[in-house]
């Protein structure tokens, strides 16, 4: 097992879908805890707490499931490589302007979420060099032989990408008037996805009962930009979940929902699946 990511895989795979959670890792290592001005609550804020717990039932479903070890707070998985910041990795070069990275939200990340700055001084590009290594590289080699794997398979690759998102993260939406979503579906406004997936995707969340948007305020980052080629068979979308659902936020543990909706989305995973279609040989007999 790498340190970057847990792969579950299916005795087969009997769906296109692959299931990914690049922000759900706690693997904390001691040392970054030691150098970090936050507690070790504080510092889980940004972490897709419970995600891949929520995800863990896709191997049963005949699909293969990629969660971070490594978390969020350590290195951003969802970033390019080089979204380096030399606000906070000493030697780093800048770059063109990227507002990820110009708030604190690089590869490396100098912040968590609020804002709240990680280190109390810069650290080496060294330093930073290694993490990508040893964290980002093998889960991108993994995730990418996932999908090499299902376009020579099925002939296409449906990545869904789970995030979670703070409850007041929709508080502008509300405030305008509109109803609070549970979900945000992410498909960069059809660059990553073609619309007969994320209209099924929607369609089972809703029949859950659940609220859903697209595209606002998240409408996917790099893993989207990166992989989503729908021209080429390619499909990236990104889900956000909104916390409250199944976590109390503030003392970052499960609700007294958590069952209930790891249930729900169960029944929603299995029509996702559904929508990769069977293997080739299956689909020639």
């Amino acid at each position: 097992m790498s340190e970057a990511y847990r792969l579950s895989m299916p005795q087969r795979r009997l769906s296109s879908v692959i299931l990914s959670s690049p922000h759900s890792g706690r693997a904390y290592p001691a040392a970054f805890l030691r150098d970090s001005v936050l507690d070790e609550r504080t510092i889980r804020t940004s972490e897709d707490a419970f995600v891949d717990q929520l995800l863990d039932g896709a191997a049963d479903l005949g699909v293969p499931l990629l969660a971070a070890l490594a978390p969020r707070a350590f290195i951003d998985l969802n970033r390019a490589s080089d979204e380096l910041d030399p606000a906070l990795i000493a030697g780093a070069r800048p770059g063109g302007h990227n507002p990820r990275v110009s708030s604190g939200l690089g590869v490396i990340p100098r912040v968590v979420a609020g804002g709240r700055a990680i280190y109390r001084d810069q650290i080496p590009l060294a330093e930073a060099e290694a993490r990508i290594a040893t964290c980002w590289q093998p889960y991108h080699d993994c995730l990418g032989r996932l999908i090499a794997g299902a376009m020579a398979s099925f002939g296409e690759a449906i990545l869904v990408d789970f995030h979670s998102m703070p409850h007041e993260a929709m508080d502008s939406i509300v405030s305008a008037g509109a109803r609070r979503p549970d979900i945000v579906l992410g498909d960069r406004f059809g660059a990553a996805a073609a619309g007969r997936i994320v209209d099924r995707i929607e369609a089972a969340f809703e029949a859950e009962g659940l609220r859903v948007l697209r595209n606002a305020p998240f409408a996917g980052a790099y893993i989207a930009q990166a992989y989503g080629r729908p021209s080429s068979g390619q499909h990236v979308i990104q889900i956000e979940m909104d916390r409250a659902l199944y976590m109390n936020e503030r003392e970052i543990r499960p609700n007294g929902n958590f069952m209930g909706f790891r249930r729900l989305l169960g029944r929603v995973l299995a029509e996702i699946v559904a929508i990769g279609g069977a293997p080739r040989a299956l689909a020639a007999e």
